[in-house]
């Protein structure tokens, strides 16, 4: 929403959810009769928010919705059994697309995760690497006491 100064709202911009529009209004908004979108809320193609008396208030979110069933109707010719079903797969595919975001979204730290584990590999990799020691077998099968060995061990 804009601000004037002094922290002001600028009533040129207003929410699109907020309903502000009583049903004349609206329906004037949408180039039909209030009794339509009567029928159209009575269907569920509408909802409209209320104001604490009961009064249907309409948003511009629900002004564009009504300029699309008009379309859809009159342009298109269908019937408002279609809109219903266009508006119940829209919403659909909404909720598709979100699901789509979140798992790419999760697939993408997936990644990120699995390149820094490629990098700690490679660290404990390289450290398990300066750490071994050419084996060299014992040149006799002669025994060996333990003490014996533990003097020639090179890193003591």
């Amino acid at each position: 929403m804009g601000l004037r100064r002094g922290g002001r709202q600028d009533s040129s911009s207003v929410d699109a959810e907020r309903g502000v529009f009583m049903i004349s209004v609206a329906a004037e908004l949408a180039d039909m009769h209030p009794q339509t979108l009567r029928m159209y809320e009575a269907r569920g193609l509408i909802e409209p928010k209320r104001s604490p008396k009961g009064t249907r208030l309409y948003s511009q979110a629900d002004v564009e919705r009504l300029r699309r069933i008009q379309e859809m109707t009159a342009e298109i010719g269908m019937n408002l059994a279609g809109v219903e079903r266009v508006f119940e797969l829209e919403e659909q595919l909404g909720r598709m697309q979100r699901r789509v975001d979140a798992l790419e979204r999760r697939a993408q730290r997936l990644v990120q995760d699995i390149a820094e584990l490629e990098g700690i590999r490679e660290e404990v990799r390289e450290e398990v690497k300066a750490e071994l020691v050419r084996y060299e077998p014992p040149r006799s099968l002669e025994l060996v006491p333990v003490r014996v060995v533990r003097r020639r061990r090179p890193d003591s």
